[in-house]
Order: structure tokens, then sequence, then C-alpha cells
């Protein structure tokens, strides 16, 4: 059985892509590059990242540790601080370049146009401040400020998400919510102003099976029912399966494969997307582990960063960027070797 048939659901529904054309994109990012500053050397954390979200799209940035995923998208949010940099690249957020923006002008898109679901809740969320306060903060910056409006869309906000008795929870503090109810409070917030893309990093991080799973169908309702768009930072391909209508694998700062989650898990053509799906654990099969490690950020490897790991590589991938092949289908995969896609499985 494949992955896709093993792990979709039926109330799944992922709508099809579009045709890709400018009218149907929301966030196009091209080139984006991210170094970090440090006393043993120049980190290349997000390395030249290209790829797209379209309208009313769900799209899945998935990888090992380490691979730049959460880096990528907090470059596209404006939240990398020194000793990190972006030092190249734009992301067009519905035509207005995020990189070029001030401060206060990417504030003011955050939370209003933007929503964040961040990886852990109880480091989003202020320990010392009522839960009512954090939500009156976010809508005074913009522009809501009367006491009994905050209250009503705080409460309206945390029903929403399935929160049973919201006024408990707005004036109580961080620490008295259990990991899934905290995580739930911080989707209330990232949907607060009805934003029409949401960026949600490792949302179930630390959490028990079941409550991920209610988790997640929280989020893709809440984006599904509002026609909303989201890149959902994941290292399951199982919840790629799931919840994603379009996939971005990364490995060592690279895009290294993107397309259609129908086209990638089924058919995956780069030699790492093959091997993260080898290594999904299977019931009544022996666990496949990926040998090997990431490159060093630092000493970055010339040539095709994932080499010294493929059992494919030869003398080109040593010396030469592969260039990007795009099948018909749109499915896009950076190797030298496309002629031995059979081979390489």
């Amino acid at each position: 059985m494949s992955l896709l048939n093993a792990r979709r659901r039926p109330d799944s529904r992922p709508t099809p892509p579009t045709s890709g054309g400018s009218a149907g994109r929301l966030l196009e990012v091209s080139g984006l590059t991210t170094r970090f500053d440090t006393p043993d050397g120049l980190v290349h954390a997000v390395n030249g990242v290209d790829f797209h979200v379209d309208r009313a799209e769900i799209v899945g940035v998935v990888g090992e540790s380490g691979c730049g995923k959460s880096v990528t998208i907090r470059s596209i949010l404006g939240l990398v601080r020194p000793p990190g940099r972006v030092v190249d690249g734009t992301a067009r957020f519905d035509g207005v370049d995020l990189l070029g923006l001030r401060r206060t002008e990417l504030r003011r898109l955050r939370g209003k146009d933007i929503g964040f679901i961040a990886q852990n809740p109880f480091s989003a969320l202020n320990p010392v401040m009522r839960i009512h306060r954090q939500f009156a903060t976010i809508m005074a910056a913009h522009g809501v400020k009367a006491d009994g409006e905050v209250r009503d869309r705080a409460r309206t906000a945390l029903t929403d998400v399935g929160i049973a008795g919201p006024d408990r929870v707005l004036d109580g503090y961080a620490h008295q919510l259990s990991g899934g109810m905290a995580q739930r409070v911080v989707i209330a917030m990232a949907m607060l102003l009805n934003p029409t893309f949401v960026i949600a990093d490792e949302p179930t991080t630390g959490l028990d099976l079941t409550v991920q799973r209610q988790i997640l169908d929280l989020i893709r309702r809440l984006v599904r029912e509002h026609d909303r768009s989201m890149l959902l930072v994941t290292h399951d391909l199982g919840v790629v399966a799931q919840y994603c209508d379009r996939v971005v694998v990364m490995y060592a700062g690279k895009v290294i494969e993107h397309g259609t989650v129908r086209d990638v898990l089924k058919d995956p053509r780069h030699p790492y997307t093959q091997a993260l799906i080898r290594a999904i654990p299977r019931p009544g099969e022996p666990l496949v582990h990926l040998t090997g490690r990431l490159p060093d950020l630092i000493d970055y490897p010339s040539g095709c960063p994932f080499r010294a790991r493929c059992p494919h590589a030869f003398e080109p991938c040593a010396q030469v960027v592969p260039a990007a092949v795009t099948e018909p289908s749109g499915q896009t995969y950076w190797c030298h070797l496309p002629q031995e896609r059979e081979a390489a499985r």
C-alpha cells in the first residue's frame, strides 16, 4: 500500500493546485539565502531556496532536522536575528517583497495578513501576562482597542478552536494550560485577524499522537473553511500525505524536490526523497535507516550536497551543482541522474 493510501483519511480534501500562473500565486520565494556568522565560521543555513504557495493551497515543507526549514520561514517573516542575516533573494507576498519591508511594515502584515503558529506554544505565549491581555496586545497593534470588542473577539476565536469555557482561559496564564490547550490558544491568536496566509512551524512538536491529530485537523479545517493558504513545516511525510496539496523537500538548506503530494510521494525522483520514504516505519517490516549525516554547513560541499550519502553519486556530483529537471506534471528535482531514476529507487 502506498504512503498516500495508507495515510490519507476520508475527510482529507486536498484542493487541486492551480495552474501555477501568477494570478494564483500568493507567495513566491526566489533565491532566498540566509547566513549565520559564528566564531567557527559562516553557516550556510539557507542556500538559494525557490518555491511558491498558491491561493487556497496547503504546501508542506519537509526534511530532516537541521535542513533549513524553520530558518527559511523565519527569513520570510523577518524573524531572523543576529548573528543571522538574509543576504539574498525575494519573498513576494501578494506582489509585495517581504524582504524589502521595514520591520514596522512587516509587523503590520504579521497577524493581519499572515498568521504564524510557532513550534512551541509555551515559547510563543508570555508566561507573566494573562491570555486576555495577550489577545489585546495583538488587536491593539492593528487598531482594535475597546475592551469589550477585544474580549468578544478573543472569546469567539477560542470557541472556534474548540475551547469550552473561553473566559476561564482568557483570565488565566499559559502555565495553567496543557500542551494541547496552549497550542489551541496560539492557533486562535494566529487566526484572530482573519489572515489569508498561515505559516505553521511543526505545530504539534511535543504533543502526544492523539492531540497531534486533533491539532492538525483543527488547523486544516480553519484553513479550508476560509479559503486560506498555508505553509506547513514538518519532518513527517505522513503529515504531508494527509494534510498537504503540494510538498517542498529540503536538504542542507536547499530545495531538492517539489511537486504535488501525489506525484512526489508516489514517484519520488530525488534519491534523498526516495530515502526519506523508505525510512518511514511500516508495520511488520524492518526499520530502514537513512545512513550518514547532513553536511557541514560551515564547510559547505561543492556540487550536490547529498552526494556523500547518495548510493548513486558519481564524479559530476562532487563538482557541479545539479540543474533543475522539471517533468510535464511540474514535479521538479535537482539531480545529475534523471535518466537513471528507475535505478536510483
